[in-house]
């Protein structure tokens, strides 16, 4: 299965410098049995070539590989036109990091506030992520934004911005169902035929897990599912019970379309053969 954990997921771990980057890896490849890296820049920490050429030999002593690097701080939108400017210079050295770790996807977030795109907003943002795009295909990869904050939570705007920028090598990092207009699983619908990658939290996992999965099947998804975790606490346990979890369902649908392939027949009443249907209660 194509499952990941976001390195976020630990950022609990990070604050009380119980984790490293480096201990990530460890974790995903021995502790969960992975061969993905979903790396965020706050755990790597920095953009040091030497530095970031020893995580990328890490992850290929491991059989791994990185299928995303999610960086916070350079999102494109800032009001103020020299923060704007800031950003875009720190995207460019995540993009250079990207490459040195051998990134298959990236994600920049949009910036702006919780409210419908502007013209100059738009515009920015297009060409932006166009030249970012251009930029991540030189190394195969693809680069987007993430429905995370401000305004890339609202799938008008998603979508627009997809649609203008057209662009192979743009794609969205789908945090499932996170959209705050009122439509959780008509966001991800809306945005699924550009997923690059995506982005599975708590909620979603416990309430509609398989609602939100079939609507990427449907739509022809073949990249990672990547485990997210948010709350800080007892964060190698909460990993694991979601990271099972999504795997059960992925599981199940591979284990029921085997099933339907091969007319097996309906075991859903079946008992033990040992025992009469009386001796187990089910008489």
């Amino acid at each position: 299965m194509n499952i990941s954990i976001a390195s976020y997921s630990f950022h609990g771990l990070l604050a009380e410098g119980r984790i490293d980057v480096f201990g990530y890896l460890e974790s995903c490849r021995f502790r969960y049995g992975l061969r993905a890296a979903d790396l965020w820049n706050g755990l790597v920490g920095t953009t040091d070539t030497t530095f970031l050429k020893k995580v990328r030999q890490a992850v290929e002593e491991r059989d791994m590989v990185v299928v995303n690097y999610h960086v916070d701080g350079v999102h494109l939108w800032e009001d103020d036109p020299d923060a704007r400017q800031h950003n875009y210079t720190r995207a460019l050295e995540h993009l250079r990091a990207a490459e040195i770790l051998g990134a298959r996807t990236i994600r920049f977030d949009t910036g702006g506030r919780l409210e419908p795109v502007s013209d100059e907003q738009f515009d920015y943002l297009v060409a932006r992520y166009r030249e970012y795009a251009n930029i991540a295909a030189g190394f195969g990869a693809r680069i987007g934004p993430e429905n995370h904050w401000g305004l890339s939570l609202i799938a008008d705007n998603m979508e627009r911005i997809a649609r203008a920028v057209d662009h192979p090598a743009y794609g969205v990092l789908l945090h499932l169902g996170h959209w705050e207009d009122g439509d959780e699983l008509g966001g991800d619908r809306r945005l699924a035929p550009w997923a690059m990658h995506t982005h599975i939290d708590a909620r979603t996992t416990r309430t509609r897990l398989v609602e939100h999965l079939q609507i990427l099947i449907d739509a022809g998804y073949t990249g990672y599912w990547g485990v997210e975790h948010h709350s800080a606490q007892n964060e190698y346990a909460e990993v694991a019970c979601q990271l099972a979890e999504v795997q059960r369902v992925l599981a199940r649908r591979q284990w029921e379309a085997h099933r339907a392939e091969l007319q097996a027949p309906d075991l859903s009443q079946a008992g033990n053969p040992l025992l009469t249907a009386e001796q187990e209660g089910r008489a």
